[in-house]
């Protein structure tokens, strides 16, 4: 799905910045082949909240595992075994996304990343990223797929806020003052990924500073 206009770099908000079709092809193709890796020897899971719903979504973690809302170095909400390692050529990725973003060198040393796959019915409710002890930015990678992503304020889960066109290839960061924004996918968009190896659906790789020892 080629876009009408070109589409350029934003500045959603402070500290909040989109880079349209910032990975080649080729680089796509490369990370989808590495999540299919650690989805076969993790394995996807539905993530279970406190309250008893399961997120739509199908996650991996690496570094850290993640569940809500904390992190551990095994799969506690699962079979216990350790969590796949976070490997450093993906912290290298993210510095340089960060790096690229922000357009100064950066001290960004992410050592966690949660692969997020969204089927045609998945979605993503409003919330914040604050389960890390760092405020460090996020690094977003999108790859597939087509999705609206909203990003919100701090303040709660209502408006203001902004929908962004993501698509594959993109990335987005957000950190300073825009870090606990709010922020979504309240849809995605069947049939619009490239030719990068995937069948349909989206993956969403976050990159993180877990700020834990």
């Amino acid at each position: 799905m080629e876009p009408l206009m070109p589409r350029e770099r934003a500045e959603v908000a402070p500290g909040a910045v989109h880079v349209p079709g910032w990975l080649g092809l080729d680089a796509q193709r490369d990370l989808v082949r590495a999540c299919r890796e650690w989805a076969a020897s993790a394995g996807l899971r539905s993530p279970r909240l406190p309250s008893g719903g399961v997120m739509s979504v199908r996650t991996v973690c690496l570094g850290w595992h993640w569940y809500p809302y904390r992190y551990s170095r095994t799969v506690d909400d699962g079979d216990g075994s350790p969590v796949t390692p976070f490997p450093g050529w993906l912290g290298a990725l993210g510095r340089e996304a960060v790096a690229d973003a922000y357009g100064v060198g950066a001290d960004y040393d992410p050592d966690v990343a949660l692969v997020n796959f969204y089927d045609a019915q998945a979605r993503m409710g409003m919330h914040q990223d604050r389960d890390e002890r760092t405020l460090a930015p996020v690094v977003s990678l999108s790859l597939g797929d087509a999705c609206t992503f909203r990003f919100g304020n701090t303040e709660g889960r209502g408006k203001p806020w902004t929908d962004v066109d993501l698509r594959s290839g993109d990335l987005f960061v957000f950190g300073g003052s825009s870090r606990l924004a709010y922020h979504g996918v309240p849809k995605t968009f069947p049939g619009t990924g490239p030719e990068i190896g995937m069948a349909g659906g989206r993956l969403n790789i976050t990159l993180r500073e877990s700020g834990l020892p």
